[in-house]
């Protein structure tokens, strides 16, 4: 075989594209910076304007910490719920063609493309006082709007997509050959789930969930919707956010938000080791690696 001739044009090509790289990170360093960590470090610097003291006071009051908690029980109830679907939705429709999978594949993706506001105004007029469903709830004492199991309920919708859609696109290029393999070894379905099926998609499914955490974390159309905003009772971190600085009480709204961003960052430092321990992964298994 003949080897490539390199020609002028192509080393021109090269060394212009190198620049049009250059310009390319340069550009996007320069908007990280606008976009996201100048307005990180304002909200650092804005909480702690005012001393350690006052930080740690704002964060300490009860309606504040009441916010924390509440928010931190929702994604506990939501991030297991998203991933039993996830994985269970991902599973059949990788694994198995049956009618309907097309329509599964639109209804997962549906919550991206609805208004976080809209799905909380459905759950209104579904579970509301005047709902459909509210006459009923009212007659046997279940309140779901204005409550915690409304805000639940618009969590796993807004995050209803996110490990599924990060799970089925793994699942399909893996195949089926190593499942079906255990099955003509006898293995059972739990076998074949936890020993085959689980140990090639963990990292894609620890990605997953870490990305439904940080929307549960951070919602805030959806839940403003039902929940009613009761202090002490209803407010998650962003909502409580909103309140104290509508109500000028800037050091204690950053403060809150500031425990926000440093979730958020938390969050970017798990996804970026999950995404460099994937990376690793893959390349052991190209090399043929154990």
């Amino acid at each position: 075989m003949s080897k490539q001739r390199i020609t002028p044009r192509d080393i021109q090509a090269s060394q212009e594209s190198k620049w049009v790289r250059r310009l390319l990170i340069g550009f996007a360093l320069t908007f990280v910076f606008l976009f996201l960590v100048l307005p990180i470090a304002a909200v650092l610097t804005e909480a702690l304007r005012k001393g350690w003291d006052t930080y740690f006071t704002s964060l300490a009051d009860p309606d504040a910490w009441s916010a924390i908690r509440l928010t931190l029980v929702i994604t506990a109830i939501v991030v297991p719920m998203n991933l039993f679907f996830g994985v269970a939705a991902a599973w059949a429709i990788a694994k198995h063609d049956f009618k309907g999978k097309a329509f599964l594949i639109t209804l997962i993706d549906l919550p991206f493309s609805v208004s976080p506001v809209v799905a909380g105004l459905v759950y209104v007029l579904v579970f509301g006082a005047n709902g459909w469903f509210g006459g009923w709830l009212l007659a046997h004492d279940i309140k779901i709007i204005f409550a915690v199991p409304g805000m639940v309920l618009a969590t796993i919708f807004v995050t209803l997509p996110f490990i599924a859609r990060e799970l089925i696109p793994l699942m399909q290029a893996q195949g089926t050959d190593e499942e079906q393999a255990a099955v003509v070894l006898g293995a059972t379905g739990w076998q074949i789930f936890s020993r085959v099926t689980l140990p090639n998609i963990k990292w894609g499914l620890i990605y997953g969930v870490i990305l439904c955490n940080a929307r549960s974390l951070g919602e805030f159309g959806a839940v403003a919707v039902v929940s009613g905003h009761i202090r002490g009772q209803t407010n998650t971190m962003p909502l409580q956010v909103e309140i104290l600085y509508n109500e000028y009480q800037s050091v204690a709204a950053f403060a809150l938000a500031s425990l926000l961003a440093l979730l958020a960052i938390l969050t970017l430092i798990i996804k970026t080791f999950v995404e460099w321990r994937q990376r690793v992964a893959e390349e052991s298994i190209e090399r043929g690696l154990p």
